[in-house]
């Protein structure tokens, strides 16, 4: 195994202000990759406006929407259940499990998603779906097995633009999943909104370019920030908590840090409790009580990240009023500072559910990357996967 995928226990912060070397540590292209973001975006709505989903709809309204995927494929499921909101006529049900729920029938539609076009839980789930008689799209990679599945059942399939790695590939496989969707009456998206969060994702990509130095870069200070600490992510609202799970799921991958995500209002109901534990206010606890006096040794500690969503008012959109939100927000906030835990806040920006989400998503992506540079490591590679993926398979 190669020094740049071992990586190294201490941060260059060099590193992150030195282009050449951010190229060169990643071979892979990984912030190339997640820079597409925004034209992941227009390629995907092009890309589905080719396929035939009009067919989808002349049956009219499903009883349910089932949205069969593991990893980013699965968050689109989150995705669209959080875009469609607690208003939206049927169930949607994000599926991370091979096949498809028991009761799924013709009543129901099934998106299977897959960047690959190879995982064994979208294939599986096209082919009950197809054997069940359910409506069926299909979303991943151009001649792959899930293409096959997809025109064996004479069902749309929508290929994924572009080949990047799936965690890099989120807005190339949502944008069909919101679309498909649409044709049903689920979700309000229009071309406005894709457009919109294009733009966004690109302005991201443009402040979090590798030239831009750490003191202006966002991403860059987020992950210095986070460097050589337990990540806690909380989202204040539904939307913001599907960007607390992306990030997780990204600098896991990236960067290979542990980390705690996931939604604010579940979190006071006991996670909240970590900031008085060992990597929180009890600082002392986490010592080595065997050492030299005179040893100094670095602290693990807690670093909150908060997302923030206001909701921009839509409150009778939302699950619970945004007022109590923004109320939990503070709370958590203040009692990080009352611990001495730092905590850093991204708030959300936009019009759209999709544009706020974008916002919320795209410097978290890039801190991953720059995280695992600052580490010394390839964010593309990540040997245990491809290990776990060869064990696994028959």
């Amino acid at each position: 195994m190669s020094a740049s995928v071992r990586g190294r226990r201490s941060v260059d912060e060099a590193v992150l202000d030195d282009a050449a070397a951010i190229e060169e540590n990643d071979p892979g292209g990984m912030l190339r990759a997640t820079a597409s973001a925004g034209a992941q975006v227009r390629e995907s709505a092009a890309l589905a406006a080719e396929a035939n989903l009009a067919v989808l709809g002349d049956e009219g309204r499903p009883r349910a929407v089932v949205i069969a995927g593991i990893g980013t494929a699965g968050r689109t499921g989150e995705i669209l259940a959080t875009v469609a909101g607690p208003r939206c006529p049927v169930p949607v049900i994000p599926h991370r499990s091979a096949g498809v729920p028991g009761w799924v029938g013709a009543a129901d539609v099934v998106i299977a998603v897959s960047a690959s076009g190879r995982s064994p839980e979208a294939l599986g789930a096209a082919e009950a779906a197809a054997r069940r008689g359910a409506r069926l799209v299909a979303v991943g990679a151009p001649d792959s097995l899930l293409q096959s599945v997809a025109e064996s059942a004479r069902a749309p399939f929508i290929p994924v633009p572009r080949r990047a790695p799936a965690r890099a590939s989120l807005w190339g496989l949502t944008v069909p999943v919101l679309l498909a969707a649409r044709t049903f009456g689920l979700v309000k998206v229009n071309e406005a909104d894709l457009a919109e969060t294009a733009a966004r994702l690109d302005a991201d990509a443009d402040r979090c370019r590798p030239t831009a130095e750490s003191f202006v870069n966002p991403a860059k200070s987020l992950a210095l920030g986070l460097a050589g600490s337990v990540p806690i992510v909380w989202g204040s609202s539904p939307l913001a908590a599907v960007a607390a799970r992306r990030f997780a799921d990204t600098i896991s991958a990236n960067a290979r840090y542990p980390v705690v995500a996931g939604a604010l209002g579940e979190a006071g109901r006991g996670r909240v409790g970590l900031l008085d534990g060992v990597f929180g206010g009890l600082v002392e606890s986490s010592r080595d009580i065997f050492a030299d006096p005179g040893d100094e040794q670095e602290v693990t500690r807690l670093r909150v990240v908060l997302l923030r969503d206001g909701g921009l008012g839509n409150e009778e959109d939302a699950d619970e009023p945004v007022a109590v939100e923004e109320r939990r927000a503070d709370a958590v906030q203040t009692l990080a500072e009352r611990r001495g835990v730092r905590c850093d806040v991204v708030t959300a920006e936009g019009g759209s559910p999709l544009e706020r989400l974008a916002s919320l998503v795209a410097v978290p992506d890039f801190a991953s990357i720059y995280l695992a540079l600052a580490h010394g490591l390839d964010p593309m590679a990540v040997p245990a996967v491809t290990e776990m993926k060869e064990l696994s398979n028959p």
